[in-house]
């Protein structure tokens, strides 16, 4: 299993699902963060724009960077006669090695909502930092949020997580698996999206993976890329880290 499969699978879902989790609570953080550094501001994994957009309106230069197609697509259509357009990039490629020349520099990289953790190995998280390193220019900044503690995540088997209106009309439910593969430390999401238009039931099934990431470990990837680390966060409004915050945010400098 490699981080990105399953996300082109996840594109028709994603929006529906992250309005009831994780909703819009990191965008002002993002939108801070890009009106202290400004712009041109890249994002890793921007998927279908929920912080991208926020952010674009209030640089100069936006770029977007993901792997996934169906992504990029929904992220184009809601961009499609708005004036947003004129400002922002979307780019369909790999982020451990950015497909832009070394002279193309960025005041402000952004990697929200945990996308370094979808990286399995020690050498993508290696390569993409070195990959960002290199597009930064001195005193550039990176930006990198973390999910909290993977490893601790409860296993369980077949469970309803959510269920409401779909976003194409019926209802839609979420029935999901998490397991623990101890040995690679990676935590796994079997998702089955199950969609009801009248009689109609149509089930779409694939998996998700990520790796545990700690803040020291991090922190060490982002030293031997000459990245050096300016704040370690435990909250979206700026609180100190520990062990146990909800979210694990990192804010770095190239030296």
């Amino acid at each position: 299993m490699q981080g990105w499969h399953g996300w082109d699978d996840y594109a028709p879902f994603y929006d529906w699902e992250n309005d009831q989790t994780v909703g819009r609570q990191d965008v002002p953080f993002w939108v801070g963060l890009a009106d202290r550094v400004g712009g041109p501001v890249l994002e890793l994994g921007c998927g279908t724009g929920r912080v991208s957009l926020s952010v674009a309106r209030r640089v100069e230069r936006f770029v977007g960077v993901d792997r996934s197609e169906p992504m990029l697509k929904k992220l184009s259509t809601r961009l499609r006669g708005g004036r947003l357009g004129r400002r922002v990039s979307l780019v369909q490629g790999d982020i451990r090695a950015l497909p832009f020349r070394n002279r193309c520099r960025f005041k402000l990289i952004m990697a929200p909502y945990g996308i370094l953790q979808s990286l399995l190995r020690d050498a993508d998280v290696r390569m993409t930092l070195d990959s960002v390193a290199g597009l930064l220019p001195r005193g550039g900044v990176l930006g990198i949020d973390l999910v909290p503690d993977l490893s601790r995540w409860k296993e369980y088997t077949r469970r309803v997580s959510l269920r409401g209106k779909g976003p194409a009309g019926g209802t839609l439910k979420l029935i999901e698996t998490v397991r623990q593969d101890r040995e690679r430390h990676l935590t796994i999401f079997d998702q089955e999206f199950v969609e009801r238009r009248g009689r109609q039931l149509k089930s779409h099934c694939f998996s998700l993976a990520f790796r545990t990431l700690s803040v020291p470990q991090v922190s060490r990837y982002l030293e031997r890329a000459g990245l050096q680390i300016d704040a370690v966060l435990g909250d979206y409004q700026g609180d100190a880290w520990s062990p146990e915050a909800d979210v694990w945010i990192i804010v770095a400098r190239r030296r």
